[in-house]
Parts: C-alpha cells; sequence; structure tokens
C-alpha cells in the first residue's frame, strides 16, 4: 500500500484500494507535489479506525483519488475530528486531525466503509474530468 501511494504521489490510501477489504488505511507525507501548499501530515497506519467529528463545520473543497485518476469533485467534509483505532503492532493509537489532514482522514475512512468521494458531492455539476473541469472555469486542483 505504501509503495503504491508514494508511487503515484498519494496522500492516503485504504487497503480497499489495492484489492484487501479490510477496514485498514494510511495517510501521511511531508511534501507532496500534488498538495504543495499543504501543510506536512504524519505518517499514520491506522487499523480499524473509528472517527469522531468534534465540529458541525464543513468546507467544500477539492477532490480526487488514486482509484479514478484525472477526476475532480467538490466535496464537503468536516474540518475538525479525532481519529483512533490501532497501529500495526495492535497498541492503540488515536490523534487530532483537522482541515486538510481531517479531509484526508474522512476521504480514507470512506473507502474502509465502502464508497467513493464522489457520493458526497453536493451538486454534479462540480465532478468531472479536471481538464473538462478547467475548460468551464472551475479550478480543481486540488
Amino acid at each position: 500500500m505504501h509503495d503504491t501511494m508514494i508511487h503515484l504521489n498519494g496522500v492516503g490510501i485504504a487497503a480497499p484500494q489495492v484489492g484487501a477489504f479490510v477496514r485498514v488505511f494510511m495517510f501521511g507525507f511531508d511534501h507532496n507535489p500534488r498538495y504543495p501548499e499543504e501543510e506536512a501530515i504524519p505518517f499514520t497506519i491506522l487499523i480499524n479506525p473509528k472517527i469522531e467529528i468534534l465540529t458541525n463545520v464543513r468546507k467544500s473543497e477539492w477532490e480526487g483519488c488514486l482509484s479514478v485518476p484525472g477526476i475532480r469533485g467538490l466535496v464537503p467534509r468536516y474540518t475538525k475530528l479525532r481519529y483512533s483505532g490501532f497501529d500495526p503492532k495492535g497498541n492503540p493509537i488515536s490523534g487530532m486531525a483537522q482541515d486538510f489532514h481531517a479531509r484526508v482522514v474522512q476521504h480514507e475512512n470512506d473507502h474502509v466503509d465502502g464508497f467513493l468521494y464522489h457520493r458526497r458531492i453536493k451538486d454534479l455539476r462540480n465532478f468531472g474530468f479536471e481538464d473538462e473541469l478547467h475548460k468551464e472555469g472551475y479550478e480543481p486542483t486540488k
């Protein structure tokens, strides 16, 4: 999973994306060329994840997915959450995430729950191939 995420310049990946139907995902990066303006996120492997939303505030941002390259959608996500689960050695872990970090955790958790980000898009005019969206004046660069 890690090699696939790095090779594709991803910031997260979930086991179902590589054909393993278990509740595991990983996320994190020091610097990512797809998201150069985003702050580093500590590399984390989360097994049997649980998410607790800590705010009702949601923000819509452009998302893509390693599973469907070249496509973007404007997705609302909660801006602050707590996650918990286990590390690969079976030790309990938890952390807080907000803004982009929270978006990544929610995106990967969606994968282990069996669905992709496009199901969260409110207006499908904000979903499509990146090059076509650019022609329409949208800026789906994230």
